[in-house]
């Protein structure tokens, strides 16, 4: 997608912001009176989404989940903390190791030596969400953003067709039904390009990671966005499109997924009688 050339930063600037506050309002994502929780990780989607969110005077605080993954962790830490910092803005800072007792490499090279092969971004994102949902109920939020753009979407609702998910693919979309248990999630970010995403940081001049997370080279999502990166060079409007056949002929047929149980070890909503988290910590411990 086209990060329109012909306009200067000034103007890039207004029409960034101005798509953004569109898809607010279009999808009702939360309103002034919100509590609105941001889940940030250092990269330049969550940073551009704090920022934004803040600047157009929505009540806001950061949250960042700290796996441990050695520099690339702590530099993003770094660059949140600066960011919260000069835009006056409350962070919480949640860590694997405070919460688990371990790291997430420790914590995935220990499953794998007892025979679980999880690749790192599986038990991460289990383990974040968990997290991210737990202290968003604390902290009482109303809402939960994150930096989810375009591609993200679009490549999510790819494999999900692929793997022919339909219950993932019916949750997928800017804003979360927040079932019993779950604080809803909004993705104000859901109609940008990741190129018009980095257009926006870069003249802002975000202290942020555009690189990717080291534990991630080999990640299977990296397939398909490779994939549609390919067939987008040759069909512009490709991820576009995508999200659009979503929300045409998927979206509308969303509804209950499902009913939600409580964990009987810790007590947070799941699907099943134990969560995913603590059937991870119990196979630590086996």
């Amino acid at each position: 997608m086209k990060v329109m050339p012909g306009l200067s930063d000034t103007r890039y600037i207004e029409y960034f912001e101005k798509k953004v506050k569109k898809t607010i309002r279009q999808y009702k994502l939360f309103t002034k009176k919100d509590k609105v929780g941001v889940a940030v990780s250092g990269g330049k989607d969550s940073t551009a989404c704090l920022y934004l969110l803040n600047k157009l005077g929505y009540d806001v605080e950061a949250i960042t989940i700290d796996a441990h993954i050695g520099c690339y962790t702590e530099d993003n830490l770094k660059n949140i903390k600066e960011v919260c910092k000069k835009y006056k803005i409350p962070l919480h800072v949640i860590s694997f190791r405070k919460e688990f007792g371990k790291s997430l490499c420790y914590i995935r090279d220990v499953l794998k030596e007892k025979g679980h092969t999880y690749s790192s971004c599986m038990i991460c994102g289990i383990l974040k969400r968990y997290l991210l949902n737990k202290h968003s109920k604390r902290l009482k939020f109303d809402y939960l953003a994150t930096g989810h753009n375009l591609d993200d979407e679009a490549q999510a609702f790819v494999m999900n067709v692929f793997r022919s998910d339909e219950k993932l693919a019916r949750r997928q979309g800017p804003k979360s039904s927040g079932k019993k248990g779950f604080v809803s999630r909004v993705k104000p970010l859901y109609w940008m390009s990741e190129n018009e995403v980095v257009r926006y940081t870069e003249i802002l001049k975000f202290p942020v990671n555009y690189g990717i997370c080291p534990c991630s080279v080999d990640a299977y999502r990296r397939k398909y966005l490779n994939m549609l990166d390919e067939f987008e060079k040759k069909n512009p409007s490709l991820k576009y499109n995508i999200l659009k056949f979503h929300e045409k002929v998927v979206m509308p047929l969303s509804g209950s997924s499902g009913k939600v149980n409580t964990c009987d070890s810790c007590g947070e909503p799941c699907s099943q009688d134990v969560c995913k988290v603590c059937e991870i910590l119990k196979m630590l411990k086996k």
